[in-house]
């Protein structure tokens, strides 16, 4: 089921620093388009630090996918470790959740309008990805991405995505897809300087 080590299409990683002005607070801005040949789109591409500085905490409150017209929504979701994922039956059949990867989980089935929760606080090596299956309709599938930190971003369709608030330093940003073979590669973060990568 770790599809992530599949590889079916291509990226090259452009890196350049981009002088757009002052950005507002302390931090800097990771940004920059995915496009990728051999796929129907440039979407669902998770771009992250590997490693920051600092222990984060996860939100105050629960990140939701849906099962909506028998699909997880969104298809892909990043997260930091220790979120709780709220996973919320929008169809009017059953559904139920689980995961064969990692610690591995499984939610029984529950009706339309209800929720039912899971905690994401183990990882051993970042990320760590989990596969989200249901067992009475295995058609859908989707994936939790869980990092060390809240300093990632998701490609949408036309492969957009923003990094936010990152403080100064030296990193390593990656990116992860479910058909594609990861990238890495270093970045200097300055106040005001923006940096754009372009996978």
């Amino acid at each position: 089921m770790k599809h992530h080590l599949a590889s079916c299409g291509s990226v090259v990683a452009v890196i350049m620093v981009a002088h757009l002005g002052s950005l507002s607070g302390a931090g800097g801005s990771i940004l920059g388009k995915v496009r990728v040949t051999g796929l129907a789109s440039n979407a669902n591409v998770v771009v992250y630090i590997q490693q920051a500085p600092g222990v984060f905490k996860p939100p105050a409150k629960p990140v939701t996918m849906d099962q909506e017209k028998m699909q997880f929504n969104p298809p892909v979701l990043a997260v930091v470790l220790g979120t709780t994922v709220r996973f919320l039956n929008s169809d009017p059949t059953l559904h139920d959740v689980f995961s064969p990867d990692n610690e591995r989980y499984n939610l029984p089935g529950w009706p339309q309008g209800q929720t039912k929760d899971y905690a994401f606080s183990e990882c051993a090596n970042f990320p760590c990805v989990y596969t989200q299956l249901c067992r009475l309709h295995p058609e859908m599938e989707a994936y939790i991405v869980v990092l060390q930190n809240p300093f990632f971003g998701v490609s949408k369709t036309d492969g957009s995505y923003q990094i936010d608030d990152v403080p100064p330093g030296h990193y390593v940003v990656g990116m992860w897809h479910p058909k594609l073979i990861a990238q890495s590669r270093g970045v200097t973060i300055e106040v005001g300087k923006p940096v754009v990568v372009d996978f």
